[in-house]
């Protein structure tokens, strides 16, 4: 994970600011702010989006789902086939790929979680 700080400061931004030689501190300190800022509204939309992933893993009913709700809550993308069958990762839940895929559906259907592949259902 990088340092809020260097979030947007690639070598070629670090090159043409040394080649431009003036007012160089300047844009390093507004791309540092812009970034500290875009870190705080990325934090925001993701506590937001925890939030009601735990609101909504009541409605969940699938044996297993509390522990597949805070695996989706630690990792950044969940592949249902690999992390949640046969077992939910770091338990001893029994989950079938059928069950995993049923449960990941669920999750976009109540809005707190969207496929990454561009599938229309998880395929596994």
């Amino acid at each position: 994970m990088l340092p809020v700080s260097a979030q947007h400061l690639t070598k070629a931004v670090l090159r043409d600011l040394t080649a431009e030689g003036q007012g160089a501190e300047l844009v390093v300190q507004a791309r540092l702010l812009k970034s500290i800022e875009d870190t705080i509204r990325m934090a925001r939309d993701l506590a937001r989006r925890a939030e009601a992933l735990r609101t909504g893993s009541p409605k969940l009913r699938a044996k297993g789902s509390d522990a597949a709700v805070e695996l989706f809550l630690t990792e950044d993308a969940v592949a249902p086939a690999y992390l949640l069958s046969p077992r939910v990762r770091g338990t001893s839940i029994l989950m079938t790929d059928r069950a995993a895929r049923r449960f990941c559906d669920r999750l976009v259907e109540l809005g707190v979680a969207h496929e990454l592949t561009g599938r229309p259902t998880f395929r596994l």
